[in-house]
């Protein structure tokens, strides 16, 4: 097989994947409103609600997906999983209930496989020396797709509020045709392992990954980075239309400004970083970065300067793909697909509880009635929790996950 272009295919179906996702964040807050009625307010509670709907169904079947993964081959369970977005995305468009948008962040939380075993499909072609910098690719995809994705969203959202849905099934058929043809497969009869029931669960693959020292510990730091993280996709929009009154149209500039500097900055930049500062100080840097920025965009009333630092925030996003590849070096040639899956599972639960406490936290501080108008508020409790994160990383006992500096 060739590896370089393998990897090329797999790159090109997550950012179409991506861009699907990205088309319908410009729209999400006037569609709610539409379906729902109410303020922004009550539409950002609904988008959290949506969001943690899915997640929880990511949280529940990562593992399993991931396991299947490593039964029945890559390339299957992604193909298999693009037609049942692709379909979704469909249902959404059409849909006039509020409970029919959840049912279909159920079916499709439970079919987005995609991150997961196209991580351990990067992990299956990748060597230990390269695969943080190669997993750095997995945030450039989504970076790429957010760049075309909420600017595509933004103008088809100015047409109508659902075509956006059609245009990302439109997309995720295209990832399908594409998958059909060029992916091929990674898993072979040497690393190919049967299904445990037992351990295709999040408790059950917890228990046995818990087994690589350190990394209960480090599962903790992972998730509460993630989580502050998530402070971008869950408020961003209702943030910006709230502080500064952008519409559609400015949403997704401001979301593909971010998307294009995750791309530079995880598919170019950490190639720079980690040779010269190591997974550790790597993590650290973002960390302390992330801290930063959250701050200044807590206060921040300007419109014009949120628009440059949009993209300077990005920057954070240096710590998920260095995280990552500790993990997968951890992890043996036929559990990559069970490692990548509590990885996801560990994103999921994360994005299960950010949406809900940073929709509220949104909420309560711009509620007419309340005692302050603060939309940045969600960006101060997201500084926070990156405190607590970066505590809980530089004082991990000495021996235990991402402890030494890994020299690239």
């Amino acid at each position: 097989m060739n590896k370089r272009l393998a990897f090329t295919f797999i790159i090109i179906t997550l950012t179409i994947d991506a861009m699907g996702i990205g088309l319908i964040i410009p729209v999400m807050p006037d569609l709610l409103q539409q379906i729902e009625g109410g303020d922004l307010g009550n539409a950002a509670i609904w988008g959290g609600i949506l969001a943690t709907v899915f997640a929880v169904m990511q949280f529940i079947f990562g593992p399993t997906i991931g396991s299947l993964s490593d039964r029945f081959g890559r390339r299957p369970v992604l193909l298999v999983s693009l037609v049942i977005i692709a379909v979704d995305f469909i249902v959404m468009g059409l849909a006039h209930s509020i409970w029919l948008l959840v049912f279909t962040r159920i079916i499709g939380g439970i079919a987005a496989a995609t991150q997961a075993t196209a991580a351990a499909f990067i992990s299956d072609i990748s060597t230990p020396e390269n695969r943080s910098a190669n997993f750095g690719f997995l945030g450039a995809t989504f970076g790429v797709g957010f760049v075309l994705g909420p600017l595509m969203g933004g103008l088809l959202g100015e047409v109508g509020l659902r075509v956006p849905f059609f245009a990302a099934a439109a997309l995720a058929t295209l990832n399908l045709i594409l998958g059909y043809f060029v992916l091929p497969e990674t898993v072979t009869d040497q690393t190919r392992r049967p299904f445990d029931i037992k351990r295709a669960n999040p408790l059950g693959a917890l228990t046995q990954i818990r087994l690589i020292p350190g990394l209960s510990r480090f599962l903790l730091v992972f998730f509460l980075y993630e989580f502050a993280f998530y402070v971008y996709p869950a408020v961003w929009v209702y943030y910006a239309k709230a502080q500064f009154g952008w519409d559609s149209g400015m949403l997704g500039v401001s979301l593909a400004s971010f998307g294009i500097s995750v791309a530079v900055v995880e598919g170019i930049l950490i190639r720079r970083i980690l040779p010269w500062l190591g997974e550790r100080r790597t993590i650290v840097l973002g960390f302390i970065f992330s801290i930063g920025i959250f701050v200044v965009l807590g206060f921040l009333t300007s419109g014009f300067w949120a628009l440059l630092l949009a993209p300077i925030s990005a920057l954070g996003s240096v710590v998920i793909p260095a995280m990552r590849g500790i993990f997968a070096n951890k992890a043996e040639a036929n559990q990559q697909g069970e490692i990548q899956g509590i990885v996801s599972s560990t994103q999921s639960l994360a994005v299960i509880f950010a949406p809900l406490v940073l929709t509220y936290v949104f909420y309560a501080s711009t509620r007419p009635d309340g005692p302050i108008f603060l939309p940045g508020a969600p960006f101060l409790l997201a500084a926070a929790i990156v405190g607590l994160t970066l505590t809980l990383f530089v004082t991990r006992p000495k021996g235990s996950i991402g402890a030494t500096k890994t020299v690239r």
